[in-house]
């Protein structure tokens, strides 16, 4: 693996968007890749987790920055986000933000889409608006088109329910975009209040504790 976005898999960009909090160890991350519910989106083994964390750090994306050993418990070792990680998976979010076909991929850039700046995030989230809304539009012409032609219901129920989908994600869209444009909502770390990032960091020590 290479310092290239493209070479990123989702796991990787969540591991690296939980060091962008703070140096962790594997387990640490694990532990919070449950609490969280972020297994949801791209798993969690150890033994994935694991081998991801060795990718990433010969690609030289994270650094090892020590070992911990407390008790009889095996030594631990820490790890931190270089530069280059960063970027990474900042051009990754980048790639698939936009994107409409592969859904795993826009799910795990949007649960990290809070590391990039509000106006690029609402600029790439417009853009995947545009391509859903052009897509709408040609289904339900084809849907009114196999109407016209007396399509029975029953060959067009699945092609409904897609419809219903897109005027879904459009209506969700077009909150999130308004939420975005209101300065008084807050987006990245630097604009949380500071109880609120107090209670975030309680709950990151009561899970590896």
């Amino acid at each position: 693996m290479t310092g290239d976005a493209r070479a990123l898999t989702p796991l990787a960009v969540v591991v690296l968007g939980l060091l962008r909090e703070r140096p962790m160890h594997p387990y640490e991350m694990l532990r919070l890749l449950h609490q969280r519910r972020d297994d949801r989106l791209v798993g969690g083994s150890r033994g994935t987790l694991y081998h991801t964390v060795a990718r990433l750090e010969r690609a030289g994306l994270i650094a090892e920055v020590g070992v911990d050993r407390d008790g009889n418990r095996p030594e631990r070792t820490t790890y931190e986000i270089t530069p280059e990680g960063g970027e990474a998976a900042a051009d990754w979010v980048r790639r698939h933000l936009p994107q409409v076909e592969r859904i795993l991929e826009f799910r795990v850039a949007l649960s990290s889409a809070h590391d990039l700046p509000r106006e690029e995030v609402a600029e790439l989230l417009g853009r995947r608006r545009a391509v859903l809304a052009d897509f709408r539009a040609e289904h339900r012409a084809g849907l009114a088109a196999a109407g016209s032609r007396g399509v029975p219901f029953q060959f067009l129920v699945e092609a409904q329910r897609e419809l219903h989908l897109l005027d879904a994600d459009l209506a969700w869209l077009d909150a999130v975009l308004t939420a975005l444009a209101d300065p008084a909502t807050p987006w990245g770390v630097h604009e949380l209040p500071s109880d609120t990032m107090a209670r975030l960091e309680a709950f990151r020590e009561s899970v590896v504790s």
